[in-house]
């Protein structure tokens, strides 16, 4: 059966909030700049599909996400 102890819950290690805030930090970061750049490729595809850019979709792109980092 299962035993019942009394006391604090939590006896392991102490928290490392820095770490944490560090962690989230990077994981949203990544979520929008990773979001961005999908978003980017993709309106240059559609521009590529629909109209005759040719290779100046591959310039389209790039504009794109230059002006993405600039605004993030």
């Amino acid at each position: 059966m299962a035993e019942h102890k009394s006391g604090p819950v939590e006896v392991g290690a102490a928290m490392d909030y820095a770490e944490h805030d560090k962690s989230y930090s990077m994981f949203i970061n990544g979520a929008k700049y990773g979001s961005m750049i999908i978003v980017c490729l993709l309106i240059a595809m559609a521009a590529g599909f629909f109209t005759t850019v040719g290779w100046y979709g591959l310039l389209l792109f790039i504009v794109l996400c230059v002006a993405g980092f600039v605004i993030l």
